[in-house]
């Protein structure tokens, strides 16, 4: 892997480049908008007129802006809890600031086109799922260890004619671009943003929030305008200790930049409807659709759900407690958006639904070998709220046979000990966005959760399973 990322560094250097998207995790600084006030340091100017509460920022963003950089700052704070189930009822208090900030090499050297991007993020609060809720399908996107650390670090370069090929090179996050589904970014719930297949199976989780990983990733717009190829080559795991009971802490400050480890592979074909630059007939403009397939597969070694190294189960009174060891794994996965209406009378209302499912046949490997999200999106539901989205959405996580195998020799080797015979979780999220200025939105969520954690026993109450949780809260992102 190491061989691999020197050589794709070497012959990226010289080539000239073009701006890359910011993650969608960011609403990138307008800073065109900034450098127009007559005063930088007028915050209730930007308050009242900027897509950034702080505006200039007393001319830091205008500064930055001449030598082609733009500053980036978002902070994500909610508050939810469990009013039903978990293994105690309680709420808490989690936020994320994410700062981005990134170069435009044509604009700071007269370089066609490039971008190099570094990101950070400063994690605060608790983590409800892990304290109270014990589910698989973690309720907020946004829960980690307390603590700061590098995120992202990549310099992207555009090539070839019309600027088809599109090439990034460095320490990145896959759920910025791999398996998105762009309308279940809307909700709250981890799983839809980084599936449960990966999150569960991967070594630490996979290089997703707030982990990220080294690699090289190519982006190829190939003649047919509607299809890119998405493809990438990373080291087989965002940490160096595989074992590592908390993959996060393993890698505290996200600088460990492992190179050592087996290879994870991962690509993706997608067509979007209508392919863009498509013309429009009439007053009909098509109902835009984007649907990708891919697959992914990782060369680390895996560790058996239930059998150990003699061929014992586990729970054997004998075991020897190491593992059978297992070559590789792999997935594939496909993700489906796809608008449905349009209003006549109302240009910014919309229906979309959304769907993406996952799967791995190695049930003897993973902890998860199924996983399914789907759900619909709103866009202006109310008069007057044209900014304001509304959404329902589903997820589902199966536990695999191995891991139910496990639970019952654990029984049968061990008479009297609670066997919960977990099969899988299911949750439901209902949740609205509302706009509330151009830097900030308010977005009240619920969700409910059937089969916490695929069916375990409560740790206050071993001789009962965790009950179905109701999680109540609300989330604001602000954009500085």
């Amino acid at each position: 892997m190491k061989r691999v990322f020197v050589i794709c560094f070497l012959l990226l250097l010289p080539l000239q480049i073009a701006q890359a998207a910011p993650p969608p995790m960011v609403v990138p600084i307008n800073n065109s908008e900034a450098v127009k006030t007559d005063n930088p340091c007028d915050f209730w100017d930007g308050i009242n007129h900027s897509s950034q509460m702080l505006g200039d920022l007393c001319g830091v963003r205008s500064l930055l802006a001449r030598y082609g950089m733009t500053l980036s700052i978002q902070e994500t704070s909610e508050v939810l809890g469990n009013v039903t189930g978990g293994a105690q009822r309680g709420f808490d208090y989690d936020g994320l600031t994410q700062v981005t900030l990134q170069l435009d090499t044509q604009h700071a050297f007269n370089w066609y086109g490039g971008t190099f991007n570094v990101s950070g993020l400063q994690l605060h609060g608790d983590n409800l799922s892990a304290e109270n809720l014990y589910s698989l399908q973690t309720a907020s996107g946004i829960e980690a260890d307390r603590g700061a650390r590098l995120w992202e670090l990549w310099y992207d370069q555009k090539l070839l004619d019309e600027d088809r090929l599109d090439i990034k090179i460095g320490q990145q996050s896959l759920d910025q671009e791999f398996m998105v589904s762009s309308n279940a970014l809307l909700f709250v719930n981890t799983m839809f943003g980084w599936p449960m297949v990966p999150s569960a199976d991967l070594p630490g989780g996979g290089p997703a929030y707030p982990l990220s990983d080294l690699g090289v990733r190519a982006q190829w717009k190939t003649p047919i305008d509607s299809v890119k190829i998405l493809a990438g080559v990373f080291n087989g795991s965002p940490i160096r200790n595989n074992n590592a009971a908390d993959s996060q802490r393993a890698d505290r400050w996200g600088t460990s930049f492992p190179l050592d480890g087996g290879v994870l592979a991962i690509a993706e074909l997608q067509y979007s409807y209508p392919a863009l630059g498509a013309m429009s007939y009439g007053d009909e403009s098509p109902l835009s659709g984007t649907y990708r397939l891919g697959a992914w597969y990782d060369s680390e070694q895996f560790s058996d759900q239930r059998y150990d190294n003699t061929g014992l189960s586990l729970a054997d009174l004998n075991t020897t407690g190491v593992a059978r060891l297992h070559e590789g794994d792999y997935s594939i996965y496909g993700v489906a958006d796809q608008m449905i209406m349009r209003s006549s009378t109302d240009p910014n209302r919309n229906l979309s639904v959304f769907a993406r499912a996952m799967g791995t046949p190695q049930s003897d490997r993973n902890f998860i070998d199924f996983s399914v999200n789907a759900g619909f999106n709103l866009t202006d539901p109310l008069p007057y709220r044209t900014d304001d989205t509304f959404g329902i959405g589903v997820g589902y996580a199966h536990v695999s046979s191995s891991v139910v195998g496990l639970a019952s020799d654990t029984e049968l080797n061990n008479p009297g000990t609670f066997d919960p015979q977990g099969r899988g979780e299911t949750f439901v999220e209902m949740t609205y966005q509302m706009q509330l200025y151009p830097w900030m939105q308010l977005q009240p969520d619920i969700q409910y959760v059937i089969h916490p954690g695929g069916g375990i026993a409560n740790p206050n109450n071993p001789s009962q399973l965790i009950k179905n949780e109701l999680v109540i809260g609300a989330r604001t992102i602000i954009q500085f």
